[in-house]
């Protein structure tokens, strides 16, 4: 397997007013450092850059770094207008572009931002996500679902190569739905024991419907700690996984980070997304990732 190890600059951005500038900073720090990838959150309702807008930003003014959503919502999308914006991308940057969709956003609230019929957001999940595919792959579309309705549908030029669209997700439905129609697994908040639950469970599925995902396509978000974590995340965490340790989840500094990675990588992981949660280290956080976690990779 090849390990690589990108970050994300949710926890590592300010939040303040000037955030925008710290990210074009961040951008020139990670393609200078030669750092593998950069992985933008989903976070509507907060200071950080809108993911395909940052992506687009973040590859014009650089040569070598990939870019990567982690995690966008597709429901409640246009799945025509990403199509067209992956295709652009792919086009402007061959090879860097990193597209991962979940099901809903992180926060609850921001469900109001992706609209969806009640009760059919991971059937509205299943059809985009079918029509993303099939308008990267083919020169045009004609598509007929309970929710979208289109002939002769075109996004121009098709990258040289489909590309790779991988799914987020820990939940059955959503490990079988990685199976049955994604490229990879974009995981967060397991253990490495459900990591490699979770791969078992992906391979049955994709199995069962006649395809194989890349045994190299297997990664997971992981929030290092430096310090006490801030009372949102900690809430947001317990809300979401109440029945395991924090300490399971979040380590606490770099020792801790690279311990837990190995433990992963054991369990059939080897793409990695590391991000700050809460504070960082006093020396700056790209500095220290680059010196503590970058010779993992392989």
């Amino acid at each position: 397997m090849k390990v690589r190890i990108g970050v994300s600059l949710a926890g590592a951005v300010s939040d303040s007013a000037d955030g925008f500038p710290g990210f074009a900073a961040s951008v020139d720090e990670l393609e200078e450092r030669g750092i593998d990838s950069l992985w933008l959150s989903e976070l509507v309702y907060s200071p950080l850059v809108e993911p395909f807008i940052g992506m687009a930003y973040a590859l014009s003014r650089t040569e070598k770094l990939k870019v990567g959503t982690g995690v966008a919502v597709l429901p409640g999308r246009s799945p025509i207008l990403v199509a067209k914006q992956l295709a652009s991308l792919a086009l402007l940057a061959p090879k860097r572009v990193l597209p991962v969709f979940g099901l809903s956003p992180a926060r609850p609230a921001e469900r109001a931002a992706f609209p969806v019929p009640e009760g059919k957001r991971g059937a509205v999940f299943d059809e985009s996500l079918d029509l993303v595919r099939r308008l990267l792959r083919e020169p045009r579309v004609s598509f007929h679902g309970e929710f979208f309705d289109v002939d002769g549908a075109t996004v121009g030029e098709l990258p040289p190569a489909p590309l790779d669209i991988w799914l987020g997700g820990s939940a059955p439905a959503g490990l079988r739905r990685i199976g049955r129609f994604g490229d990879g697994w974009l995981a967060s908040f397991i253990t490495p024991q459900e990591a490699a639950a979770g791969i078992d469970a992906i391979k049955e599925a994709a199995a069962e419907a006649g395809r194989e995902v890349d045994p190299d396509h297997y990664g997971i978000s992981l929030p290092v700690a430096f310090g006490d974590l801030p009372e949102g995340l900690t809430a947001a965490i317990l809300a979401r996984r109440s029945d395991v340790s924090i300490k399971d989840l979040v380590p606490t500094g770099w020792d801790e980070a690279r311990a837990m990675i190995e433990r992963y990588i054991q369990a059939g992981m080897s793409k990695f997304v590391i991000r700050a949660a809460g504070n960082e280290p006093d020396e700056g956080f790209l500095p220290q990732f680059v010196t503590e976690v970058l010779p993992l990779q392989t």
